[in-house]
């Protein structure tokens, strides 16, 4: 895999932490040491340092009966940048106010605090999120929304970046947010070499509505629409109506706008729309072409088309976005 350099603008090594403790889930913990704390030989350059930290006496068991003890130091806890919180042992086990005075004082000093799944529980507890947007698995929302009503969940969202307070939706939406935290850091191309080492997409589309009880599709026609899926994405450029892509893929109008919905949680015309956008994202990122050039080469008609929809998704026009994010 070819080097890639990392612009770190002369700073050092970014620290995180991850907290952890009894009932701790190791999936969550593992996205976390995967994403922030493996050495990566193909990227030059500073990197995270990563070290896990207990604020509990062990010996710690995690969910399944793993015995665990951590490596990091109350020291790290208060060093750290950014501290993850993983899925917390229970939305109903009360979270220790040792852990409560330690996060609170690593916000209050300006660390980035992260919540994985019902981690967004020991957040809660801590205070740290009236009158913050955030989001959690969509089978905590409604008992986090009674439990701490002060703050503002985007139910839907697969993660929140709300500055120094983000969280993410279900286990694997953790994966998301790092990636995201890694590519706001760092940009596209770092972030693409990490979710290629995870074999995943750099980012995924559309909210966590489309996993939530929904009917699975029969194998065909989710091979049918899969196809689709990668049609649309190999020739954005191109005009795309529900009608032709029905046709493409053997079904009715109605039928085909039905069954995209349910693969996909969203109609087609918006499902189209964000992956213009995120393929515009990429090019603002990674290329030197021109903004009307962009536009066009993702399907946008017109550059003014594409500052529209970009300001509506993002909150700023190409430009500005280019500015920031551009290698």
């Amino acid at each position: 895999m070819p080097k890639v350099t990392v612009d770190t603008g002369g700073t050092s090594h970014k620290k995180v932490v991850a907290l952890v403790y009894s009932g701790l889930c190791s999936f969550e913990f593992g996205i976390v040491a995967e994403i922030f704390g493996l050495h990566r030989p193909e990227i030059e350059g500073a990197w995270y340092t990563f070290q896990s930290v207990a604020l509990e006496k062990g010996p710690l068991l995690a969910a399944g009966g793993l015995q665990f003890s951590a490596t990091g130091s109350q020291k790290d806890l208060e060093d750290a940048e950014i501290i993850v919180v993983p899925g917390w042992r229970g939305k109903d086990e009360t979270v220790p106010s040792s852990m409560c005075q330690a996060l609170k004082a690593a916000h209050d000093r300006g660390a980035v605090i992260v919540s994985i799944c019902s981690g967004i529980y020991v957040l809660g507890a801590a205070g740290l999120l009236v009158g913050r947007k955030v989001t959690t698995h969509w089978k905590y929302v409604s008992d986090f929304k009674n439990k701490y009503p002060d703050a503002i969940v985007a139910s839907d969202s697969l993660y929140v970046d709300d500055d120094d307070i983000m969280t993410s939706a279900g286990s694997s939406a953790g994966i998301d947010l790092c990636l995201h935290i890694v590519r706001k850091e760092y940009g596209a191309q770092i972030a693409n070499s990490v979710a290629r080492r995870l074999v995943m997409h750099a980012h995924r589309q559309g909210g966590q509505t489309q996993y939530i009880e929904q009917p699975v599709p029969h194998e065909n026609e989710a091979h049918r629409l899969s196809s689709i899926l990668d049609h649309i994405r190999s020739n954005l450029h191109k005009a795309h109506s529900v009608s032709s892509l029905a046709s493409l893929s053997g079904m009715s109008a109605r039928s085909f706008q039905r069954k995209f919905t349910t693969l996909t949680g969203m109609p087609v015309g918006r499902w189209i729309i964000q992956e213009r956008l995120m393929q515009a994202r990429t090019l603002l990122e990674t290329s030197e072409a021109s903004i009307n050039d962009i536009s066009q080469a993702v399907g946008v008609p017109s550059v003014e088309g594409l500052r529209y929809h970009f300001r509506t998704h993002f909150g700023v026009s190409p430009g500005q976005y280019r500015k920031r994010f551009s290698q």
